[in-house]
């Protein structure tokens, strides 16, 4: 990488192809990872459908230990600690082959690997860390995270549960529940929070299940899908726990809780990835193979619409997923040239990038869904079967856009994040936001640019779109100033048109980094990018219409039609049909 991004920074700034890391450039060792994580889930996952599908718990755990003894749970835990001591990037990649089979087993190593694990990682004493960290790393014990409660959810920091010191002051003790405890079944290490006395904040604690009294769960949860997901309910009944168990510092849980879900939502876009895939080429395999009318479905039109647009989000969310994760582990390691310890960096790299991982976690989830749904669609009746994979794909798909904050929560979250770091001086939005007021006021240019080169006209578009965002936002946070964060339906619109720009951004530039202009990859990054432009003309046109009246509303509305329009068309109908007859030739994608 040339240049390091602040996170937020794509906004404001133009960012070069080269700038960007991709699929395409992954090293032989990374390679390696990847194809040992899809061999066996190919192996051993994939042909237990029908158990996993009937709340087999049990194999679950089972399998959770196998890709322990592989290392694949211990990819992101330095090597001192038992783990492989690999980087931010092949996290991703780990958490994008192990998960994208089987919505039970990704939500085990989504839990164990992510919240289960980081919080003694990245805020445990070295006695802590060396204790627990090796068992974790390796699948010998398991982890939990119990933060959500029956009042609790999105408000984290408003949860019951207590803890009050004895007075030996030897232990805590906890009284309280927690609800939706992913691997509670089988975890034996458990991430508790729960406010000390009457601290403003939660606190976080280590709790072993062996030996703990006063620990106990409720049954399995009977749930829509991730069927042989552990989910239990977790009570706490003067349960004691050493003193030395305390997480990081007292009243500092809601930040360890909040910095674990931000690695979380980055982490959940690549869980979805491998599954969008695995989907795709089931639909490709079907419409190949199934007979109307004397021919395959996958001649027909209606068919092949469906297919080009479900490989085009693959090949965005793979775009934005792997930029992102590679600007995460740029930022660690520069932080820690810098002098900063590992565990340091690794905090302050994941959290510079929140906005990007909430962007992430909402567009790759959505997309996971409608994908599973278009999948259905494809196979139509027998797409309804528990027979056939889909159903239990679209089933499994669902809990993503609940899990680490709902997409509304990390909407809201993402343009949130933002205005803070306008705020602290960290970004600088409000330059270019009063540029674009200025650019409003003028006479538009009537030339024609010059739109030779590839990808040229699509980045201007992309320029432009950022002028929206700015010039909607801008606005709007003149006129609300401090109370903006009680105007949800105006910020999930600035949200939509902040995730487009990055997801669209994203394929532009790793089309133009690796691929030609004839390229199936560039009609996918162009497709997108028009139906990004569509959504972005909607979502702006609501919010601007919503507070802004007279002039001001004519001049932005004027300005909308101005930063969205293309000089030269593209013609979707023939980009759609040539990336379905690509990937119908070549039957997977």
């Amino acid at each position: 990488m040339s240049n390091i991004v602040k996170g937020g920074e794509f906004l404001i700034k133009e960012i070069p192809a080269n700038d960007i890391f991709t699929l395409e450039e992954l090293s032989e060792e990374q390679k390696m990872l990847r194809d040992s994580a899809k061999e066996f889930i190919d192996r051993e996952v994939i042909p237990q459908k029908e158990r996993f599908e009937k709340k087999d718990y049990a194999l679950t755990e089972e399998k959770m230990r196998q890709l322990g003894e592989m290392g694949l749970l211990g990819v992101a835990v330095p090597e001192e600690y038992g783990g492989l001591g690999m980087g931010f990037v092949n996290t991703m990649l780990a958490c994008d082959y192990c998960s994208g089979a089987n919505g039970s087993l990704a939500t085990a190593y989504g839990a164990h690997t992510g919240i289960g694990t980081l919080p003694i990682l990245l805020y445990g004493t070295e006695e802590q860390k060396k204790k627990y960290l090796p068992d974790l790393a390796t699948g010998t014990k398991f982890g939990a995270y119990c933060l959500t409660e029956p009042d609790a959810g999105s408000d984290a920091n408003s949860g019951k549960t207590r803890a009050k010191l004895s007075e030996d002051g030897k232990h805590y003790i906890i009284n309280g529940q927690k609800m939706w405890i992913s691997n509670a079944g089988f975890a034996e290490i458990f991430i508790v929070f729960a406010k000390i006395d009457d601290d403003k904040n939660i606190t976080g604690f280590i709790v072993e299940k062996e030996g703990t009294e006063g620990l106990t769960f409720g049954e399995e949860e009977h749930k829509l899908g991730i069927r042989s997901s552990s989910t239990r309910q977790v009570f706490f009944n003067d349960m004691k726990v050493p003193a030395e168990n305390l997480l990081g510092e007292r009243n500092n849980g809601f930040k360890i809780a909040l910095n674990a879900l931000n690695v979380g939502r980055i982490k959940l876009a690549a869980a979805n990835l491998d599954g969008q895939r695995r989907i795709l080429n089931h639909s490709l395999q079907y419409s190949n193979e199934r007979k109307q009318f004397g021919v395959s479905i996958s001649t027909f039109g209606a068919i092949r619409k469906k297919l080009a647009e479900m490989a085009t989000g693959i090949f965005v969310a793979e775009a934005g997923s792997y930029r992102a994760a590679k600007d995460v582990e740029d930022k660690i390691n520069e932080l820690v040239a810098g002098g900063m310890n590992h565990q340091q960096a690794e905090l302050k790299g994941v959290e510079e990038f929140a906005v990007e991982a909430s962007i992430l976690k909402v567009f790759v989830s959505d997309l996971t869904q409608h994908t599973a749904d278009e999948g259905i669609q494809v196979y139509g009746g027998m797409g309804f079967s528990e027979d056939m994979p889909m159903e239990a794909a679209w089933r499994d798909s669902r809990i993503a856009r609940i899990y680490e904050g709902t997409n509304e929560i990390n909407r809201l979250l993402a343009v949130g994040m933002l205005i803070k770091k306008a705020m602290k001086g960290e970004l600088d939005l409000l330059s270019p936001a009063m540029a674009i007021s200025k650019e409003l006021m003028g006479i538009s240019s009537f030339d024609v640019p010059d739109y030779s080169a590839f990808m040229a006209e699509e980045k201007a578009i992309i320029a432009n779109l950022k002028k929206v965002f700015l010039m909607v936002s801008g606005a709007a946070l003149q006129k609300y100033m401090m109370d903006i964060e009680k105007q949800q339906h105006l910020l999930l619109n600035a949200s939509e048109i902040l995730n487009q720009i990055y997801m669209a951004e994203s394929a532009i530039l790793r089309a133009e980094k690796h691929f030609s202009p004839e390229s199936v990859e560039a009609a996918m990054a162009q497709l997108n990018l028009y139906k990004a432009v569509e959504k972005i003309i909607v979502a702006a046109k609501e919010g601007i219409i919503s507070f802004a009246e007279g002039d001001e509303q004519r001049m932005m509305l004027s300005g909308l039609r101005r930063f969205t329009k293309y000089t030269n068309h593209p013609n979707v109908v023939a980009l759609t049909e040539k990336v379905a007859a690509h990937y119908i030739a070549k039957g997977a994608y």
